[in-house]
Order: structure tokens, then C-alpha cells, then sequence
């Protein structure tokens, strides 16, 4: 089930002794030749592991600014087919960098499960996060997934308990993504406290690395979970360098790829030099 590159990195990683540093940004925002620089330019400023989201217009599990994004993607006209032409030229001179996809089941549905696998397999695509896709909704699409060879990503939160995690676990491959905070994207800040244990919950239950993503923005919280998790999702912090960078008429790929840079060097020093207990 799961897919190579994605093992292959966190292998790596847990030889360097640090987290993976997992960007997250909206294909076509704020349009298609400058997301696709963005994403071009990411494995060079520090990303790890790449997720790239499908625009739709209703993603219940987004906040403000990750919900403007989608809607500033669908004013430009972006469709799926287009996401999957910027996976296709990342591919071209990137073969390492695991690239997920992020989005919403009404698109799956709408190409049909094994035809969506099919054609994200084709441009290099390694995982999917589908957001409002339930595990007891999840085989179908799981199982186009797994004869390709591409993980899904479920989600594990703050409510599920451990027979919940095992019932979310029997069907995720590649790493457990962990939402840290009850809510939408965005709005909320992480605690390294309050994450750590759930961290091992869903560690024991998946037997996955563990990725913590939701209410991520800063250096320093980046730095903060990624001492306590096998990697760190930033998202919105991202997006909103989009939207201020385009509002002002200002280089958006330098801004993005400066905030990465920042958060990056962040994580892959988390763990350097830390105090004895």
C-alpha cells in the first residue's frame, strides 16, 4: 500500500534524527504558473514532503484563509486536471520528494475512484488526504489507491480514542496525519504538550510515522512540535504570504520560499542540542 518515496523519506529522516518539514499550498492559487514556481522552488527551501490541494468550494475543514485560496484557484478557472499538470512538471526535475494531494470527496466522486487513482498515478502523485472521506466511506477509494500504489492519509484528531485510531489505522499507509486542534485550519495554535501524547496514541495504533498539521504558523511553534512529532504541516502560514504577497504587487514565490526557508531551518534544528530532562 504504501509508496516508496514516501517510506524512503522518512527513512532518511529518522537516520538524520529530525522531523519532516511538510508544506502545504492550494494548486492554481493564486494562479498556475506562479503555483507552479512555488512548488518548483519548495524541495530547494526546505520542504520535506510536499502537499498540494485541489481546489473545491465548499472545504468544511479549512479556515478563512485556506478557503480563500480555494476560491481565488476556482476564480482562475483551475480544475483537477490542472493540479494534476502541476504534479506532472514537479515531477520532471524532482523524482524524491513525496508529493500529496489535499482535497475533497465530491471531486474524487465526480471522476470516479479508480479513474482518479489512475490519473494521479500517472503524474507522479504518492498519497491522498481526503479530508471529508469518513474511514467506514474510505474503501472503495483505498482500494483504487492500493492498485496503483498510492497511500491515503487518513486523519486522526483529537477525539478519536485508541479504538477509533485502530479503526482509522486499518486503511492508512505512508505516514498518520494528525490534526492537533478541534476545528478549522488556520485559527488555532498547536500545543507541544497537549500533542506529544497523542503523538505515541496514534504512533501505537498506526505503527506510521505521525505528522501534526493544524495551527502550525510560526518558527518557533514549527520547532516546538517537531521535537515531539515525526513531522510538521504548515499550511496557512503559507498561503496567507500568498494572498498579502499578491495583494501588494509583490514577488508571491519569494515570499513563500523565504517563510519555508524559515520554518525548515527551524525543524531540522529542533532537535539539536536539547536540554538533558
Amino acid at each position: 500500500m504504501t509508496t516508496a518515496r514516501i517510506d524512503a523519506r522518512f527513512a532518511e529522516l529518522k537516520a538524520e534524527g529530525r522531523a519532516a518539514f511538510v508544506t502545504y499550498t492550494m494548486g492554481g492559487d493564486p494562479d498556475l504558473a506562479t503555483a507552479l514556481k512555488i512548488l518548483q522552488g519548495l524541495p530547494a527551501a526546505g520542504a520535506d514532503v510536499i502537499e498540494l490541494g485541489f481546489p473545491f468550494s465548499d472545504p468544511i475543514g479549512e479556515g478563512p484563509t485556506i478557503q480563500r485560496a480555494a476560491q481565488r484557484s476556482l476564480a482562475a478557472g483551475t480544475k483537477l486536471d490542472d493540479v494534476l499538470g502541476l504534479a506532472r512538471e514537479f515531477r520532471k526535475a524532482d523524482q524524491t520528494t513525496p508529493l500529496i494531494l489535499m482535497g475533497y470527496l465530491n471531486v474524487v466522486t465526480n471522476r470516479g475512484e479508480a479513474a482518479f487513482a489512475r490519473a494521479i498515478a500517472d503524474v507522479g502523485v504518492d498519497g491522498v488526504i481526503i479530508v471529508d472521506c469518513p474511514p467506514e466511506e474510505a474503501g472503495p477509494l483505498a482500494d483504487a489507491l492500493d492498485a496503483v500504489q498510492i497511500s491515503l492519509l487518513n486523519l486522526f484528531t483529537p477525539t478519536s480514542d485508541d479504538a477509533r485510531a485502530r479503526t482509522i489505522a486499518q486503511r492508512t499507509s505512508g505516514f498518520a496525519y494528525y490534526v492537533s486542534v478541534a476545528g478549522v485550519t488556520g485559527v488555532k495554535e498547536a500545543d507541544e504538550q497537549v500533542v506529544a501524547p497523542a503523538v505515541e496514541r496514534v504512533r501505537k495504533a498506526s505503527g506510521l510515522p505521525v505528522c501534526v498539521g493544524f495551527g502550525i504558523k510560526t518558527p518557533e511553534r514549527a520547532a516546538a512540535i517537531a521535537r515531539v512529532a515525526d513531522g510538521v504541516v504548515v499550511g496557512s502560514a503559507l498561503v496567507e504570504e500568498i494572498a498579502d504577497g499578491a495583494e501588494r504587487n509583490e514577488d508571491v514565490t519569494a515570499r513563500v520560499l523565504s517563510k519555508v526557508e524559515a520554518l525548515a531551518k527551524a525543524v531540522r534544528g529542533a532537535r539539536i542540542a536539547q536540554p538533558a530532562a
